[in-house]
Formats: C-alpha cells, structure tokens, sequence
C-alpha cells in the first residue's frame, strides 16, 4: 500500500530573466534541467531543474513569482559550495549555512542538514 504522502511535494518557483542562464548558474549548485515547456516559440520558459529529491521551478513568466525571494535548501556539500562560489560560511544554532544571490537576485540559504 502506499504512503498517503508519496505523491505529495512542494517546490518553490523563482522567477528567472533568462532561463538558460539561471539553469547553468543553478548546475554549480548540483542541479540539473529536467524539462521545459514553451507555450510556443518565443514564448516565456518555464523549467523544472532537480538535485536528488530537492526540486525547483525557473520561470520567465512574469506573474509566477517575484525576484528577492528567500528560500532555504538543505544540502549536504556546504563547505564545497562555499569555496565553489568564494562565500564564508556562518555558524548557526542549527546548522553551518552559506547565503548566496542567483543571477536574477532569488536568494538562498544553504544550511547541511
């Protein structure tokens, strides 16, 4: 029988100038382009991109979502993303965590779990 919540997520929509360039910048993080919808041609992007289970939405439509957002994503490779983008990492209660700035200014916080 299956779990009542395998099919249940979230996954967070950063808005995204240019989607090609945000999926590139996300790859140093570790993710990678699972698929992209166009409505047509010329149309805005709209790309999922994934890192194990952890999973993010990259849209160009304007409406979806604002830029300055903040979300926070566990990974295990703090110190390596650290010196990968040259940020310090801080020393919180719960976690060593590290603050970055994605090209369209999304900011995430990534604390090892």
């Amino acid at each position: 029988m299956a779990r009542m919540d395998e099919d249940e997520d979230v996954v967070p929509i950063l808005r995204v100038r240019d989607a090609g360039t945000a999926v590139a910048w996300y790859a140093r993080l570790g993710f990678k382009k699972i698929w992209e919808h166009r409505f047509e041609e010329g149309f805005p992007a709209f790309v999922e991109i994934e890192r194990g289970k952890v999973r993010l939405f990259l849209s160009e439509h304007e409406g979806d979502a604002r830029p300055d957002t903040l979300i926070y994503l566990r990974l295990r490779e703090v110190a390596t993303l650290a010196q990968e983008f040259g940020v310090e990492i801080t020393q919180a209660p719960w976690a060593q965590e590290i603050e970055l700035r994605d090209p369209d200014g999304n900011r995430l916080r990534i604390g090892a779990p």
